[in-house]
């Protein structure tokens, strides 16, 4: 009998099919949506440019030339259309080509045209026409590489009139080649970016998945079968009690396993905010005589705060490992207040006699007060610190978040 569809497996299927459309839409080249609309731009601009060449090429000096060069000019514009459309055009080597034509179709003007005619024409091969060498380097080099090329086709005009005219108001060739080739570098910039920022988020989440099927797996089956040893070997009791001890610490350590995974996932997420989870740092440090209690959500610092305040834990906890006794215990708790965080770490050991922690530093052993009351200093916080001999140990940390001072 077949089982019904339940709506986490829906959700499953749902983001197995996101994943899938991501891939293939991440398979494909940033810029190619951008390549694929500056062939349209160059099929437009090729009809102004036959156009206009229909429009003048009777009054030009040598017609025929012209004649000869349109028909050049046509076929190349096909030429770089089919190579950019397929792929095999899109490196500096065809765009210098193409810039280089360009250039060299711009100061044919002065052959084939009067000084009279040039004075009051634009170029034969049209200024819009010309723009296709500036878009094309704007997509390969980004911003810069499309202002430099609309620089050279720029000094090509003013080549083959003769003269610098800066008025702008009148003439904006200078304006319209620059503003063309940083907005459409800016454009090719941003999606090559946007595509590597999606290409890492699918294959986070590709291994989200992963990782949960194989968390389902393992609940499913391999921790509930260490659960079931450990409850079964401690009631049947002899021998068996020992066995029941090993496989309670491998159902723990698995569980902290799993744990420490979705911490991970919460770390990576946050790097773009330059913040980490204060509550999965701190819980990594849980063990077999460490017990470790958080908020169920992620406590966000920054991520050199959180580094600070995690070591200063740990360094705790060392002290307990080395000083507090056999078989002592530490419990860590942390607590968000909004504008502060208080993490406490205590332990049940033989705690620390009158004086010792000052006695050490005149001694110059600095490990706690560096490592512990030092860190938590230096962020703004304050230590507080409690313990009598016999009755363990109970370190009180307080951080400032500074979230109090967000508007």
């Amino acid at each position: 009998m077949t089982g019904a569809t339940g709506p986490d497996d829906s959700r499953a299927a749902a983001r197995r099919a996101w994943l899938t459309r991501v891939r293939e839409s991440i398979d494909e080249d940033a810029s190619a949506p951008l390549w694929r609309a500056a062939q349209v731009f160059r099929a437009l601009s090729l009809v102004y440019s036959v156009g206009f060449q229909f429009a003048v090429n009777n009054d030009l000096e040598r017609p025929a030339v012209a004649a000869g060069l349109g028909i050049g000019l046509v076929a190349w514009t096909l030429v770089c259309a089919v190579a950019y459309l397929a792929g095999f055009g899109r490196n500096w080597k065809w765009v210098g080509a193409e810039l280089a034509v360009t250039c060299g179709f711009l100061l044919s003007t002065s052959y084939v045209a009067s000084s009279a005619w040039i004075t009051n024409h634009q170029a034969w091969p049209t200024t819009l026409w010309a723009c296709n060498a500036v878009i094309s380097a704007a997509i390969l080099g980004g911003a810069s590489g499309g202002a430099l090329t609309g620089l050279v086709v720029w000094a090509s005009s003013v080549f083959v009139k003769g003269r610098v005219d800066l008025n702008l108001g009148r003439n904006a060739q200078l304006i319209q080649l620059l503003f063309l080739g940083l907005v459409v570098g800016w454009a090719a910039t941003s999606a090559r970016r946007n595509h590597e920022l999606l290409t890492q988020a699918a294959r986070f989440a590709a291994a989200s998945e992963e990782r949960d099927r194989l968390a389902r797996h393992v609940h499913d089956g391999v921790l509930q079968a260490l659960a079931l040893i450990s409850r079964r070997g401690r009631e049947i009791g002899g021998d068996t009690a020992g066995l029941a001890d090993l496989a309670g610490e491998q159902e723990r350590a698995l569980r902290q396993f799993l744990t420490d995974r979705d911490d991970e996932d919460r770390t990576y997420r946050q790097e773009s905010v330059d913040v980490a989870d204060l509550a999965a740092l701190l819980r990594k440090q849980a063990g077999a005589t460490v017990s470790v209690s958080t908020p169920r959500e992620p406590v966000a610092l920054p991520t050199a705060v959180a580094g600070e305040v995690d070591a200063a834990v740990r360094n705790a906890l060392d002290n307990v490992a080395r000083h507090a006794g056999p078989g002592a215990k530490a419990f860590v708790l942390l607590e968000d207040l909004g504008d502060e965080v208080v993490v406490s770490v205590r332990d049940d050991g033989v705690g620390i006699e009158p004086g010792r922690l000052a006695a050490a530093v005149d001694e110059g052993r600095l490990g706690v007060a560096k490592s512990i009351v030092g860190r938590i200093e230096a962020l703004g916080g304050r230590v507080e610190l409690d313990s009598t001999p016999g009755a363990g140990t109970d370190w009180e940390l307080t951080v400032p978040t500074a979230r109090g001072e967000e508007g």
